[in-house]
């Protein structure tokens, strides 16, 4: 178990939208990553703690979207995304939660995602979502940058592949932070 104080710790949930969730994704299955997470978020509200949502969104014409020389870079489909492509899964946000939306993989350049949680008090988060090296991983990078304990739910989180999940679980999580199951993450008063 990993004891945290619900006053100064907050969850953070990486794009669990109806255009990521559906995705091929593993170890673990979006429909399981979302079940983990609302069962996280219940226990952080019942704890008096702050639960945040971030999800991914561009504008129509993608005029948002990072535009830097890459060698895989981001292709739109054709036509744009689905109309609900941003919305949050269904049954997981609640009244009092934070939402963020964020144009990049991480949820912290370009949005108010360390402004809300400097002002509550927050020094610890907790993360989970999917992408596990995409949003997941920047999102805790960013983090640990700017001087926030970060824990990392491996069974509330999942990869484009099992091997790259493993391999940030193995390599990269535990030199941000610490990771654990998101079963084991205990708030305390």
């Amino acid at each position: 178990m990993i004891s945290l104080p619900a006053s100064r710790t907050a969850l953070v949930l990486i794009d669990l939208q109806k255009g990521i969730v559906g995705r091929a994704v593993a170890p673990h299955s979006g429909d399981e990553v979302v079940a983990r997470g609302k069962r996280l978020a219940g226990r952080f509200r019942a704890a008096g703690a702050p639960v945040v949502l971030v999800n991914v969104a561009f504008a129509p014409d993608f005029a948002d979207a990072v535009r830097t020389p890459v060698d895989r870079p981001f292709s739109p489909p054709p036509g744009g995304f689905p109309e609900d492509w941003t919305e949050l899964v269904d049954g997981l946000a609640e009244p009092g939660d934070l939402t963020v939306t964020k144009r990049q993989w991480g949820a912290f350049y370009g949005t108010d995602l360390d402004l809300q949680l400097r002002r509550r008090g927050i020094t610890t988060i907790v993360l989970g979502g999917i992408a596990t090296n995409m949003g997941v991983e920047s999102t805790a990078r960013a983090a640990h940058e700017h001087g926030y304990a970060v824990v990392v739910a491996e069974d509330a989180t999942s990869g484009l592949s099992a091997e790259m999940h493993r391999f940030a679980f193995a390599q990269i999580f535990p030199m941000l932070g610490r990771v654990t199951a998101a079963d084991a993450v205990e708030l305390t008063a």
